[in-house]
């Protein structure tokens, strides 16, 4: 795609449910999450963005390490983050602890940069996904406003107006079952990714 859309992994800070270990490392079938998504990012983006409150850590990659900008710790921070440092307007951005993000569905998402609006955001029936979704620069004044008043739900931040919404049907047709959406928050979701992975259900 290479498109001029920055690509941003955020990749967090300690998870408790993981012996403290960034859930970015966590293998599946021989290979890290973020080892995965940076080599679908480095594809798609023509630049790419880790955003980590734990820099050292991601050395061996070779792009840009981001670090928030305010004390708070929360995804919008880290949004605000790869936003700030972006080279280009607008920012693709995807959590650390998805294992199937498909390529199609990225795309379904990217072409709509052209579009009013400062974001772009999938929408299922379980509601919007503002961690697997398109930013733009002019985003920015509004979340350092929320963030400054301790407003950290990405879904609070943003009204109608900044909006474009993807419905789950077009989405399906990139991502039949939506797996690109599942994340790892417990052991139990890696040992059940890891499994459909076994089974032939997903392809890593």
């Amino acid at each position: 795609m290479q498109k001029a859309i920055t690509g941003a992994i955020l990749a967090g800070d300690l998870n408790r449910r993981f012996n403290g270990q960034p859930k970015a490392f966590i293998e599946i079938n021989g290979q890290t999450i973020i080892e995965r998504l940076y080599r679908l990012f480095k594809e798609l983006f023509a630049e790419v963005i880790i955003v980590t409150n734990r820099p050292a850590l991601f050395t061996d990659f070779g792009c840009l390490i981001a670090t928030d900008l305010f004390p708070a710790r929360a995804s919008l921070t880290g949004i605000h983050a790869g936003l700030f440092y972006a080279r280009h307007d607008h920012l693709f951005v995807s959590a650390c602890d998805t294992p199937f993000l498909k390529k199609g569905l990225v795309k379904v998402i990217c072409d709509a940069a052209h579009l009013p609006g400062g974001v772009t955001m999938p929408v299922t029936a379980t509601g919007q996904e503002p961690l697997c979704a398109l930013y733009t620069k002019k985003c920015l004044p509004l979340m350092e406003k929320h963030i400054a008043l301790n407003q950290l739900k990405i879904r609070s931040v943003f009204g109608k107006k900044w909006l474009h919404e993807i419905s789950e049907r077009r989405l399906r047709q990139a991502d039949r079952d939506l797996i690109s959406f599942y994340n790892i928050n417990r052991p139990e979701d890696m040992e059940r990714a890891k499994r459909l992975v076994g089974d032939g259900e997903v392809s890593p």
